[in-house]
């Protein structure tokens, strides 16, 4: 199982942005325990950052045919980008969404995801743990359609089946 973990705007600004809210860790230390804690559960995991909402949209379309799902950090494109909602939408991979702070506990703007409602689940305010919790995520789903697609599979080969 392979997966696309996908980093939004200023997210490259971890470690000095903020810390009271995203706390110290930088981004390529997140990515390092990201990675470290895929292998122990079986997941292969590369790592797309960008500021600009176009190389998301171009990053997510790549992602189709390449990886069993995504894990993404829209950032403050969750509150405004219809365009990154439709590629998510449009490629139907398995998707979470990720925030470090809460977003429901802060300004009012960020309280709406446009991304979410296209995503599998949304984990946010568990600071850089919520990518570990991501990553469980996605593996439970990729397995549980794994199965449907075993079963249908079984199915379809039983069906054909000469009957006596």
């Amino acid at each position: 199982m392979k997966a696309m973990v996908i980093q939004g705007p200023n997210l490259n600004m971890l470690g000095i942005r903020d810390p009271r809210i995203y706390g110290p860790a930088k981004l390529e230390t997140i990515h390092q325990n990201i990675k470290q804690h895929a292998e122990q559960i079986g997941l292969e995991v590369d790592f797309f950052q960008s500021n600009f909402e176009g190389e998301i949209v171009d990053k997510i379309q790549e992602c189709l045919g390449q990886y069993d799902g995504i894990i993404i950090n829209p950032a403050a494109y969750s509150h405004t980008s219809v365009a990154i909602r439709d590629a998510i939408s449009a490629v139907n991979l398995p998707t979470i969404e990720v925030h470090i702070s809460n977003i429901h506990s802060r300004e009012d703007f960020r309280h709406k995801s446009l991304t979410a409602a296209v995503c599998a689940g949304v984990i946010a305010g568990f600071g850089p743990m919520g990518y570990h919790l991501a990553l469980q995520g996605l593996v439970q789903i990729l397995t549980e359609l794994n199965a449907i697609k075993e079963a249908r599979k079984q199915a379809a080969a039983q069906n054909a089946q000469p009957q006596q």
